[in-house]
Protein backbone atom coordinates (compact mmCIF):
# COMPACT_ATOMS: atom_id res chain seq x y z
CA UNK A 1 0.00 0.00 0.00
CA UNK A 2 1.29 3.40 -0.50
CA UNK A 3 1.37 6.26 2.33
CA UNK A 4 -1.16 8.59 2.56
CA UNK A 5 -0.36 12.02 4.07
CA UNK A 6 -2.60 15.47 4.04
CA UNK A 7 -0.88 18.91 2.85
CA UNK A 8 -1.67 21.99 4.53
CA UNK A 9 -4.34 23.92 3.18
CA UNK A 10 -6.55 21.23 2.93
CA UNK A 11 -9.78 21.13 0.64
CA UNK A 12 -10.96 24.12 -1.14
CA UNK A 13 -14.76 23.24 -0.59
CA UNK A 14 -17.34 25.35 -1.19
CA UNK A 15 -21.27 25.39 -2.03
CA UNK A 16 -23.17 23.64 -5.07
CA UNK A 17 -22.29 21.31 -7.44
CA UNK A 18 -18.36 22.07 -7.38
CA UNK A 19 -18.39 21.03 -3.63
CA UNK A 20 -19.78 17.17 -4.30
CA UNK A 21 -16.85 17.40 -7.49
CA UNK A 22 -14.44 18.00 -5.82
CA UNK A 23 -15.22 15.70 -3.12
CA UNK A 24 -15.91 12.54 -5.51
CA UNK A 25 -12.46 13.58 -7.08
CA UNK A 26 -10.59 13.52 -3.83
CA UNK A 27 -11.66 10.25 -2.77
CA UNK A 28 -10.63 8.80 -6.06
CA UNK A 29 -7.48 10.46 -5.45
CA UNK A 30 -7.08 9.26 -1.99
CA UNK A 31 -7.57 5.55 -2.67
CA UNK A 32 -4.79 5.92 -5.48
CA UNK A 33 -2.92 6.85 -2.83
CA UNK A 34 -3.35 3.92 -0.57
CA UNK A 35 -3.09 1.47 -3.65
CA UNK A 36 -7.08 0.85 -2.78
CA UNK A 37 -7.97 -0.15 -6.48
CA UNK A 38 -11.57 -1.28 -5.39
CA UNK A 39 -12.33 2.17 -3.90
CA UNK A 40 -11.10 3.87 -6.97
CA UNK A 41 -13.73 1.42 -9.54
CA UNK A 42 -16.56 1.88 -7.61
CA UNK A 43 -16.03 5.75 -8.57
CA UNK A 44 -15.87 4.76 -11.80
CA UNK A 45 -18.94 5.52 -14.19
CA UNK A 46 -21.29 2.84 -15.61
CA UNK A 47 -20.04 2.95 -19.14
CA UNK A 48 -16.31 2.91 -17.79
CA UNK A 49 -17.43 -0.40 -15.60
CA UNK A 50 -19.04 -2.13 -18.29
CA UNK A 51 -15.91 -1.40 -20.80
CA UNK A 52 -13.55 -2.48 -17.91
CA UNK A 53 -13.45 -5.45 -15.46
CA UNK A 54 -11.83 -4.85 -11.77
CA UNK A 55 -9.34 -6.98 -12.50
CA UNK A 56 -8.25 -5.30 -15.72
CA UNK A 57 -8.37 -1.94 -13.79
CA UNK A 58 -6.34 -3.26 -10.88
CA UNK A 59 -3.63 -3.99 -13.32
CA UNK A 60 -3.60 -1.05 -14.99
CA UNK A 61 -3.43 0.81 -12.00
CA UNK A 62 -0.40 -1.44 -10.71
CA UNK A 63 1.36 -0.91 -13.70
CA UNK A 64 1.51 2.63 -13.94
CA UNK A 65 2.71 2.49 -10.06
CA UNK A 66 5.43 0.64 -10.87
CA UNK A 67 6.65 1.90 -14.04
CA UNK A 68 6.92 5.00 -11.54
CA UNK A 69 8.41 3.42 -9.12
CA UNK A 70 5.92 5.17 -6.57
CA UNK A 71 7.22 4.79 -2.69
CA UNK A 72 4.47 7.18 -0.89
CA UNK A 73 2.15 9.77 -1.90
CA UNK A 74 0.79 12.98 0.11
CA UNK A 75 -2.52 14.34 -1.00
CA UNK A 76 -3.83 17.98 -1.06
CA UNK A 77 -6.13 20.57 -2.04
CA UNK A 78 -8.92 19.85 -4.86
CA UNK A 79 -9.29 22.48 -7.01
CA UNK A 80 -12.60 23.63 -8.95
CA UNK A 81 -13.56 21.76 -12.02
CA UNK A 82 -11.39 22.98 -15.41
CA UNK A 83 -13.32 21.50 -18.48
CA UNK A 84 -14.06 17.67 -17.74
CA UNK A 85 -11.27 17.25 -15.11
CA UNK A 86 -11.12 18.09 -11.31
CA UNK A 87 -7.20 18.73 -10.07
CA UNK A 88 -6.00 17.55 -7.07
CA UNK A 89 -2.65 18.49 -5.99
CA UNK A 90 -0.30 15.67 -5.42
CA UNK A 91 3.46 15.27 -4.01
CA UNK A 92 4.67 11.48 -5.39
CA UNK A 93 8.04 10.29 -4.10
CA UNK A 94 9.58 7.93 -7.01
CA UNK A 95 12.28 5.63 -6.12
CA UNK A 96 13.77 6.01 -9.57
CA UNK A 97 12.42 9.61 -10.70
CA UNK A 98 12.99 11.09 -7.69
CA UNK A 99 9.81 13.74 -5.86
CA UNK A 100 7.21 14.48 -8.59
CA UNK A 101 4.62 17.21 -7.36
CA UNK A 102 2.01 17.95 -9.67
CA UNK A 103 -1.80 17.81 -9.88
CA UNK A 104 -4.07 14.49 -10.57
CA UNK A 105 -6.49 15.59 -13.13
CA UNK A 106 -9.18 13.28 -12.29
CA UNK A 107 -11.65 13.46 -15.47
CA UNK A 108 -15.54 13.53 -14.58
CA UNK A 109 -18.67 12.11 -16.11
CA UNK A 110 -21.65 14.36 -15.26
CA UNK A 111 -21.94 17.05 -12.65
CA UNK A 112 -22.58 17.56 -9.26
CA UNK A 113 -23.76 14.27 -6.98
CA UNK A 114 -23.71 12.58 -9.75
CA UNK A 115 -20.53 13.04 -11.12
CA UNK A 116 -18.69 9.90 -11.75
CA UNK A 117 -14.69 8.75 -13.10
CA UNK A 118 -14.42 8.61 -16.57
CA UNK A 119 -11.64 5.81 -17.28
CA UNK A 120 -9.00 6.34 -19.29
CA UNK A 121 -4.89 6.91 -19.05
CA UNK A 122 -5.69 9.62 -17.43
CA UNK A 123 -7.13 8.59 -14.24
CA UNK A 124 -4.25 6.32 -13.80
CA UNK A 125 -1.52 8.80 -12.56
CA UNK A 126 -1.00 12.10 -12.24
CA UNK A 127 0.36 14.73 -14.86
CA UNK A 128 -1.08 12.74 -17.67
CA UNK A 129 -3.29 14.56 -20.22
CA UNK A 130 -6.34 12.76 -22.46
CA UNK A 131 -4.58 10.49 -24.64
CA UNK A 132 -1.29 10.11 -23.06
CA UNK A 133 0.01 6.91 -21.77
CA UNK A 134 2.76 6.72 -19.08
CA UNK A 135 6.27 4.86 -20.04
CA UNK A 136 9.56 5.32 -18.80
CA UNK A 137 13.38 4.24 -19.62
CA UNK A 138 15.86 3.09 -16.68
CA UNK A 139 19.41 2.10 -16.18
CA UNK A 140 21.48 1.19 -13.42
CA UNK A 141 24.56 2.58 -11.91
CA UNK A 142 27.76 0.52 -12.05
CA UNK A 143 26.80 -2.14 -9.03
CA UNK A 144 29.26 -1.13 -5.64
CA UNK A 145 31.54 -3.63 -4.84
CA UNK A 146 31.72 -6.36 -1.95
CA UNK A 147 33.99 -6.43 1.00
CA UNK A 148 34.86 -9.33 3.25
CA UNK A 149 35.00 -7.78 7.10
CA UNK A 150 38.80 -6.27 6.56
CA UNK A 151 38.10 -4.33 3.25
CA UNK A 152 39.44 -6.96 0.72
CA UNK A 153 37.55 -7.10 -2.41
CA UNK A 154 35.74 -10.22 -2.93
CA UNK A 155 33.47 -8.81 -6.22
CA UNK A 156 34.01 -6.02 -7.75
CA UNK A 157 33.49 -3.73 -11.39
CA UNK A 158 31.42 -5.49 -14.28
CA UNK A 159 33.56 -8.46 -14.21
CA UNK A 160 33.36 -8.64 -10.81
CA UNK A 161 37.04 -9.35 -10.02
CA UNK A 162 38.19 -10.43 -6.60
CA UNK A 163 41.81 -9.83 -5.12
CA UNK A 164 41.26 -13.67 -3.51
CA UNK A 165 39.32 -15.57 -5.83
CA UNK A 166 39.72 -19.01 -4.55
CA UNK A 167 37.60 -17.81 -1.53
CA UNK A 168 35.22 -15.49 -3.77
CA UNK A 169 34.40 -18.54 -6.09
CA UNK A 170 32.98 -20.06 -2.51
CA UNK A 171 30.41 -17.38 -1.17
CA UNK A 172 30.74 -13.95 -3.79
CA UNK A 173 27.70 -15.87 -5.95
CA UNK A 174 26.64 -15.35 -9.54
CA UNK A 175 25.06 -12.55 -11.71
CA UNK A 176 22.22 -12.97 -14.25
CA UNK A 177 19.28 -12.11 -15.87
CA UNK A 178 15.98 -11.15 -13.55
CA UNK A 179 14.43 -14.24 -12.85
CA UNK A 180 10.76 -14.18 -14.05
CA UNK A 181 9.37 -14.61 -10.37
CA UNK A 182 11.33 -11.33 -9.51
CA UNK A 183 10.30 -9.64 -12.97
CA UNK A 184 7.38 -7.41 -11.37
CA UNK A 185 9.16 -6.58 -8.21
CA UNK A 186 11.94 -5.41 -9.59
CA UNK A 187 10.74 -3.62 -12.32
CA UNK A 188 8.93 -1.52 -9.62
CA UNK A 189 12.02 -0.72 -8.40
CA UNK A 190 13.58 1.02 -11.42
CA UNK A 191 15.00 -1.51 -12.59
CA UNK A 192 15.06 -2.17 -16.73
CA UNK A 193 14.11 -5.63 -17.83
CA UNK A 194 17.21 -6.24 -19.27
CA UNK A 195 19.34 -5.69 -16.39
CA UNK A 196 21.59 -8.62 -14.41
CA UNK A 197 21.22 -9.38 -10.85
CA UNK A 198 22.31 -11.27 -8.21
CA UNK A 199 21.11 -15.16 -8.26
CA UNK A 200 22.92 -16.82 -5.60
CA UNK A 201 25.73 -15.79 -2.83
CA UNK A 202 26.44 -12.58 -1.57
CA UNK A 203 25.70 -10.94 -4.66
CA UNK A 204 21.83 -12.36 -4.37
CA UNK A 205 22.03 -11.34 0.02
CA UNK A 206 23.04 -7.90 -0.86
CA UNK A 207 21.17 -7.41 -4.17
CA UNK A 208 19.40 -4.04 -3.21
CA UNK A 209 22.31 -2.48 -1.69
CA UNK A 210 24.82 -3.29 -4.40
CA UNK A 211 22.46 -2.42 -7.41
CA UNK A 212 21.96 1.21 -6.55
CA UNK A 213 19.62 4.00 -7.52
CA UNK A 214 18.26 3.30 -10.97
CA UNK A 215 17.69 6.47 -12.83
CA UNK A 216 16.41 7.57 -16.08
CA UNK A 217 13.36 9.15 -17.64
CA UNK A 218 9.49 9.50 -16.75
CA UNK A 219 7.28 9.97 -19.95
CA UNK A 220 4.22 11.18 -20.21
CA UNK A 221 3.17 10.34 -24.02
CA UNK A 222 6.11 12.54 -25.69
CA UNK A 223 6.44 14.73 -22.76
CA UNK A 224 9.26 14.58 -20.02
CA UNK A 225 7.47 14.32 -16.26
CA UNK A 226 10.84 14.05 -14.68
CA UNK A 227 14.66 12.55 -15.61
CA UNK A 228 17.01 11.47 -12.57
CA UNK A 229 20.50 10.21 -13.29
CA UNK A 230 21.59 6.43 -11.97
CA UNK A 231 23.35 6.94 -7.99
CA UNK A 232 25.53 4.67 -7.84
CA UNK A 233 25.86 2.63 -4.03
CA UNK A 234 28.88 2.76 -1.53
CA UNK A 235 30.80 -0.50 -1.25
CA UNK A 236 29.20 -3.21 0.92
CA UNK A 237 31.36 -4.61 3.77
CA UNK A 238 30.56 -8.27 4.79
CA UNK A 239 31.01 -10.05 8.05
CA UNK A 240 33.38 -12.93 6.12
CA UNK A 241 36.20 -13.30 7.89
CA UNK A 242 38.61 -14.22 4.62
CA UNK A 243 41.28 -15.87 6.53
CA UNK A 244 38.54 -18.30 8.43
CA UNK A 245 36.80 -18.90 4.87
CA UNK A 246 39.88 -20.26 3.30
CA UNK A 247 40.10 -22.80 6.99
CA UNK A 248 36.75 -23.97 5.80
CA UNK A 249 37.59 -24.11 1.89
CA UNK A 250 40.32 -26.45 3.10
CA UNK A 251 38.24 -28.55 5.57
CA UNK A 252 35.67 -29.40 2.48
CA UNK A 253 39.00 -30.69 0.66
CA UNK A 254 36.55 -30.30 -2.45
CA UNK A 255 33.86 -32.89 -1.00
CA UNK A 256 30.27 -31.70 -1.64
CA UNK A 257 29.18 -30.67 1.97
CA UNK A 258 28.66 -27.38 3.62
CA UNK A 259 30.48 -25.52 6.80
CA UNK A 260 29.36 -22.17 8.55
CA UNK A 261 31.50 -20.42 11.36
CA UNK A 262 29.72 -17.80 13.55
CA UNK A 263 30.02 -15.38 16.06
CA UNK A 264 27.44 -16.11 18.60
CA UNK A 265 27.81 -13.16 20.14
CA UNK A 266 26.31 -11.17 17.41
CA UNK A 267 25.21 -13.29 14.84
CA UNK A 268 27.63 -12.26 12.06
CA UNK A 269 28.23 -15.37 10.03
CA UNK A 270 32.49 -15.39 9.49
CA UNK A 271 32.67 -18.43 6.95
CA UNK A 272 30.21 -20.34 4.21
CA UNK A 273 31.66 -22.50 2.30
CA UNK A 274 30.07 -24.97 0.21
CA UNK A 275 26.32 -25.60 0.70
CA UNK A 276 26.50 -24.15 3.95
CA UNK A 277 23.12 -22.79 3.79
CA UNK A 278 21.26 -23.74 0.59
CA UNK A 279 21.15 -28.04 1.35
CA UNK A 280 18.84 -29.38 3.18
CA UNK A 281 19.45 -32.84 5.07
CA UNK A 282 18.21 -34.67 7.56
CA UNK A 283 20.20 -32.91 11.07
CA UNK A 284 20.76 -36.68 12.75
CA UNK A 285 21.46 -37.00 15.77
CA UNK A 286 22.81 -32.61 16.34
CA UNK A 287 19.16 -32.52 16.05
CA UNK A 288 19.13 -34.08 19.93
CA UNK A 289 20.53 -30.88 21.25
CA UNK A 290 16.84 -30.02 20.60
CA UNK A 291 15.15 -32.75 22.21
CA UNK A 292 17.42 -32.55 24.97
CA UNK A 293 16.66 -29.40 25.42
CA UNK A 294 12.62 -30.15 25.53
CA UNK A 295 13.39 -32.65 27.80
CA UNK A 296 15.13 -30.73 30.41
CA UNK A 297 12.32 -27.92 30.38
CA UNK A 298 9.73 -30.66 30.74
CA UNK A 299 11.29 -32.38 33.55
CA UNK A 300 11.20 -35.52 31.01
CA UNK A 301 14.19 -36.62 32.62
CA UNK A 302 17.30 -35.65 34.72
CA UNK A 303 21.03 -35.47 33.94
CA UNK A 304 21.98 -38.37 36.62
CA UNK A 305 18.76 -40.51 35.53
CA UNK A 306 20.32 -43.60 34.79
CA UNK A 307 18.69 -46.20 31.20
CA UNK A 308 19.37 -49.23 30.65
CA UNK A 309 22.13 -50.18 28.65
CA UNK A 310 20.64 -52.01 25.90
CA UNK A 311 21.44 -52.59 22.23
CA UNK A 312 17.96 -50.99 21.48
CA UNK A 313 14.32 -49.69 22.38
CA UNK A 314 10.61 -50.05 21.64
CA UNK A 315 9.05 -47.13 20.32
CA UNK A 316 5.56 -47.48 19.34
CA UNK A 317 5.83 -51.49 19.94
CA UNK A 318 8.88 -51.05 17.16
CA UNK A 319 12.21 -51.78 18.06
CA UNK A 320 14.94 -49.18 17.07
CA UNK A 321 18.41 -50.08 17.40
CA UNK A 322 21.47 -48.44 18.36
CA UNK A 323 24.62 -48.34 16.10
CA UNK A 324 25.77 -51.82 14.89
CA UNK A 325 23.37 -53.08 17.68
CA UNK A 326 26.16 -51.87 20.24
CA UNK A 327 25.27 -51.67 23.85
CA UNK A 328 24.31 -48.04 24.72
CA UNK A 329 22.88 -46.10 28.26
CA UNK A 330 23.77 -44.94 31.49
CA UNK A 331 23.07 -41.39 32.67
CA UNK A 332 21.66 -38.90 30.30
CA UNK A 333 24.39 -37.22 30.05
CA UNK A 334 26.17 -40.41 28.96
CA UNK A 335 23.45 -41.76 26.80
CA UNK A 336 23.97 -38.18 25.08
CA UNK A 337 27.87 -38.12 25.07
CA UNK A 338 27.17 -41.51 23.12
CA UNK A 339 24.48 -40.80 21.02
CA UNK A 340 22.30 -43.49 22.31
CA UNK A 341 18.54 -44.04 19.93
CA UNK A 342 17.89 -46.75 22.43
CA UNK A 343 17.21 -43.42 25.18
CA UNK A 344 16.72 -40.73 23.20
CA UNK A 345 13.86 -42.13 20.57
CA UNK A 346 11.82 -42.80 23.81
CA UNK A 347 12.84 -39.65 25.45
CA UNK A 348 11.00 -37.55 22.42
CA UNK A 349 7.95 -39.85 22.08
CA UNK A 350 7.48 -39.21 26.04
CA UNK A 351 8.28 -35.51 25.19
CA UNK A 352 5.71 -35.92 22.70
CA UNK A 353 5.11 -33.76 18.68
CA UNK A 354 3.36 -31.10 20.26
CA UNK A 355 6.58 -29.63 23.12
CA UNK A 356 9.19 -31.15 20.61
CA UNK A 357 7.54 -29.22 17.92
CA UNK A 358 7.42 -26.24 19.84
CA UNK A 359 11.11 -26.14 20.93
CA UNK A 360 12.66 -26.69 17.32
CA UNK A 361 10.20 -23.71 16.16
CA UNK A 362 12.19 -21.73 19.12
CA UNK A 363 15.18 -22.89 17.38
CA UNK A 364 14.54 -21.13 14.31
CA UNK A 365 12.59 -24.31 12.06
CA UNK A 366 9.76 -23.58 10.34
CA UNK A 367 10.76 -20.09 10.41
CA UNK A 368 10.94 -18.07 7.21
CA UNK A 369 14.60 -18.02 6.27
CA UNK A 370 16.99 -15.08 7.71
CA UNK A 371 19.28 -15.09 4.76
CA UNK A 372 18.07 -14.56 1.57
CA UNK A 373 18.35 -17.88 -0.59
CA UNK A 374 18.19 -19.96 2.62
CA UNK A 375 16.84 -23.06 2.35
CA UNK A 376 13.89 -23.56 5.18
CA UNK A 377 14.85 -26.15 7.63
CA UNK A 378 11.32 -27.67 8.90
CA UNK A 379 10.08 -30.61 11.75
CA UNK A 380 6.30 -31.02 10.86
CA UNK A 381 3.05 -29.60 12.53
CA UNK A 382 2.83 -31.13 15.86
CA UNK A 383 -0.83 -31.96 14.26
CA UNK A 384 0.84 -33.99 11.58
CA UNK A 385 4.03 -35.34 12.58
CA UNK A 386 2.58 -38.02 13.21
CA UNK A 387 2.15 -41.61 16.47
CA UNK A 388 4.98 -42.21 18.95
CA UNK A 389 7.59 -43.95 16.04
CA UNK A 390 7.18 -40.66 14.14
CA UNK A 391 8.04 -38.53 17.09
CA UNK A 392 10.82 -40.86 18.17
CA UNK A 393 12.47 -40.80 14.80
CA UNK A 394 11.88 -37.19 14.72
CA UNK A 395 13.75 -36.42 18.15
CA UNK A 396 16.86 -37.97 17.28
CA UNK A 397 16.95 -36.13 13.64
CA UNK A 398 14.93 -38.49 11.28
CA UNK A 399 11.88 -38.64 9.69
CA UNK A 400 11.06 -35.57 7.85
CA UNK A 401 13.15 -32.72 9.75
CA UNK A 402 14.92 -31.05 7.46
CA UNK A 403 17.58 -28.69 8.31
CA UNK A 404 20.70 -26.98 7.06
CA UNK A 405 24.28 -26.28 8.05
CA UNK A 406 23.80 -22.75 9.05
CA UNK A 407 20.61 -23.88 11.13
CA UNK A 408 21.94 -26.27 12.85
CA UNK A 409 24.88 -23.99 13.60
CA UNK A 410 22.34 -21.53 15.39
CA UNK A 411 21.03 -24.20 17.08
CA UNK A 412 24.62 -24.83 18.58
CA UNK A 413 25.19 -21.01 18.79
CA UNK A 414 21.98 -20.75 21.31
CA UNK A 415 23.08 -22.80 23.90
CA UNK A 416 26.18 -21.11 23.86
CA UNK A 417 24.62 -17.80 24.07
CA UNK A 418 22.46 -19.52 27.39
CA UNK A 419 19.24 -19.81 25.29
CA UNK A 420 19.38 -16.56 23.49
CA UNK A 421 19.10 -17.64 19.24
CA UNK A 422 21.61 -15.02 17.45
CA UNK A 423 19.72 -14.16 14.03
CA UNK A 424 22.21 -14.99 11.53
CA UNK A 425 23.26 -11.65 9.87
CA UNK A 426 26.31 -10.74 6.90
CA UNK A 427 25.93 -7.47 6.67
CA UNK A 428 28.85 -5.82 9.13
CA UNK A 429 27.54 -3.66 11.54
CA UNK A 430 24.39 -4.59 12.06
CA UNK A 431 23.29 -4.59 15.39
CA UNK A 432 23.07 -8.53 17.15
CA UNK A 433 19.48 -9.50 17.50
CA UNK A 434 18.58 -12.55 19.46
CA UNK A 435 15.57 -14.45 20.89
CA UNK A 436 14.98 -16.60 23.79
CA UNK A 437 14.73 -19.72 23.09
CA UNK A 438 14.92 -21.57 26.43
CA UNK A 439 15.58 -20.67 30.21
CA UNK A 440 19.50 -20.26 30.94
CA UNK A 441 20.05 -22.95 33.37
CA UNK A 442 18.30 -25.40 30.67
CA UNK A 443 21.05 -23.99 27.94
CA UNK A 444 23.76 -24.34 30.90
CA UNK A 445 23.09 -28.16 31.20
CA UNK A 446 22.85 -28.93 27.32
CA UNK A 447 26.41 -26.87 26.92
CA UNK A 448 27.68 -29.05 29.56
CA UNK A 449 26.77 -32.58 28.13
CA UNK A 450 28.13 -31.18 24.85
CA UNK A 451 30.84 -30.55 26.39
CA UNK A 452 31.05 -34.99 27.38
CA UNK A 453 30.85 -35.36 23.75
CA UNK A 454 33.86 -34.28 22.93
CA UNK A 455 35.57 -35.23 25.97
CA UNK A 456 34.87 -38.83 25.77
CA UNK A 457 31.52 -39.21 23.76
CA UNK A 458 31.36 -39.98 19.56
CA UNK A 459 33.08 -36.06 18.79
CA UNK A 460 36.45 -36.64 20.38
CA UNK A 461 38.28 -36.05 17.15
CA UNK A 462 37.14 -32.05 17.69
CA UNK A 463 38.85 -32.18 20.93
CA UNK A 464 41.72 -29.35 20.76
CA UNK A 465 44.17 -29.07 23.35
CA UNK A 466 43.98 -26.14 25.74
CA UNK A 467 40.04 -25.56 24.60
CA UNK A 468 37.08 -26.72 25.85
CA UNK A 469 35.14 -27.76 22.74
CA UNK A 470 31.11 -28.62 23.16
CA UNK A 471 29.90 -29.93 20.84
CA UNK A 472 27.53 -33.03 18.96
CA UNK A 473 28.29 -35.30 16.09
CA UNK A 474 24.71 -36.82 13.89
CA UNK A 475 24.88 -39.23 11.24
CA UNK A 476 21.50 -39.25 9.54
CA UNK A 477 20.60 -41.80 7.45
CA UNK A 478 19.65 -40.42 3.88
CA UNK A 479 16.17 -43.32 3.93
CA UNK A 480 12.73 -42.81 5.98
CA UNK A 481 13.07 -44.16 9.41
CA UNK A 482 9.81 -45.61 9.34
CA UNK A 483 9.52 -48.93 7.69
CA UNK A 484 6.25 -49.51 5.52
CA UNK A 485 3.76 -51.29 8.18
CA UNK A 486 3.28 -54.48 7.26
CA UNK A 487 7.40 -54.55 7.73
CA UNK A 488 7.57 -52.52 11.16
CA UNK A 489 7.78 -56.17 13.07
CA UNK A 490 11.33 -56.84 10.90
CA UNK A 491 13.65 -55.33 13.61
CA UNK A 492 16.30 -55.44 10.17
CA UNK A 493 14.56 -52.65 8.79
CA UNK A 494 15.78 -50.58 12.17
CA UNK A 495 19.39 -49.87 12.00
CA UNK A 496 20.41 -46.95 13.73
CA UNK A 497 19.41 -43.26 12.61
CA UNK A 498 22.85 -41.94 14.30
CA UNK A 499 24.99 -44.61 13.36
CA UNK A 500 28.76 -44.99 12.90
CA UNK A 501 28.61 -46.68 9.61
CA UNK A 502 31.28 -45.75 7.89
CA UNK A 503 29.64 -46.41 4.19
CA UNK A 504 27.59 -43.75 1.85
CA UNK A 505 24.55 -43.33 2.27
CA UNK A 506 24.81 -41.36 5.51
CA UNK A 507 25.15 -37.61 6.14
CA UNK A 508 27.92 -36.61 8.34
CA UNK A 509 27.21 -33.75 10.95
CA UNK A 510 28.92 -32.16 13.68
CA UNK A 511 28.08 -29.20 15.16
CA UNK A 512 30.11 -27.36 18.06
CA UNK A 513 31.21 -23.97 19.70
CA UNK A 514 34.35 -22.82 21.80
CA UNK A 515 35.80 -21.88 24.09
CA UNK A 516 32.87 -23.26 26.40
CA UNK A 517 33.17 -21.12 29.31
CA UNK A 518 33.16 -17.67 27.33
CA UNK A 519 31.93 -18.87 22.91
CA UNK A 520 33.42 -16.88 20.27
CA UNK A 521 32.98 -18.99 17.63
CA UNK A 522 30.12 -21.65 16.54
CA UNK A 523 30.61 -23.95 13.74
CA UNK A 524 28.63 -26.25 11.70
CA UNK A 525 29.70 -29.17 9.53
CA UNK A 526 27.37 -31.04 6.76
CA UNK A 527 28.58 -33.53 4.00
CA UNK A 528 26.02 -35.74 2.88
CA UNK A 529 26.49 -39.71 2.01
CA UNK A 530 30.04 -39.35 3.42
CA UNK A 531 29.55 -41.53 6.39
CA UNK A 532 29.69 -40.92 10.16
CA UNK A 533 29.71 -37.78 12.37
CA UNK A 534 32.46 -38.52 14.65
CA UNK A 535 34.68 -39.77 11.70
CA UNK A 536 34.10 -36.88 9.24
CA UNK A 537 32.35 -33.68 10.35
CA UNK A 538 33.87 -33.27 13.32
CA UNK A 539 37.29 -33.15 11.77
CA UNK A 540 36.76 -30.90 9.50
CA UNK A 541 34.89 -28.50 11.89
CA UNK A 542 38.01 -28.92 14.07
CA UNK A 543 39.74 -27.55 11.62
CA UNK A 544 37.77 -24.33 11.55
CA UNK A 545 37.69 -24.02 15.34
CA UNK A 546 41.33 -23.94 15.66
CA UNK A 547 41.23 -21.63 13.26
CA UNK A 548 39.05 -19.27 14.65
CA UNK A 549 40.53 -19.47 18.31
CA UNK A 550 43.97 -18.85 17.08
CA UNK A 551 42.64 -15.78 15.65
CA UNK A 552 40.69 -14.59 18.12
CA UNK A 553 37.13 -15.63 17.13
CA UNK A 554 37.28 -13.54 14.08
Amino acid sequence: MLAVAALAGGLLLGAGPGRAERRTAERYVTAWARGDYPAMYALLDDAARRRVSLTAFEDAARAAAATATVRSVAVGAAHDRLGDAVPVAVTVRTRAFGTLRTSFAVPLHGSGGGARVAFGQQALFPGLRPGEALTRTTTLPSRAALLARDGTVLASGPDRASQVPEVASQIAGSLGPIPPAQLATLRALGYPDGARVGLSGLERVFEPQLAGVPGGTLLAGGRVLAHTSPRPAPAVRTTLDVGLERAAIAALAGRYGGIVAMDPRNGQLLALAGVAFSALQPPGSTFKIVTLTGVLESHVAKPSDAFPVTDHALVGGVPLQNANGELCGGTLVQAFANSCNSVFAPLGAKLGGRRLVDVAQRYGFNEPPAIPGEAQSTIPSAATIGDDLAVGSSAIGQGTVQATALQMTVVAATIAMRGRRPEPTLALGAGPRFVRVTRPAVAREVGRMMRAVVQYGTGTSAAIPGAQVAGKTGTAELRDTVPPPDRQGDQSDHTDQQTQDQGPGTTAWFVAFAPAPRPRIAVGALFPDQGAGGDVAAPAARVVLAAALQRGGG
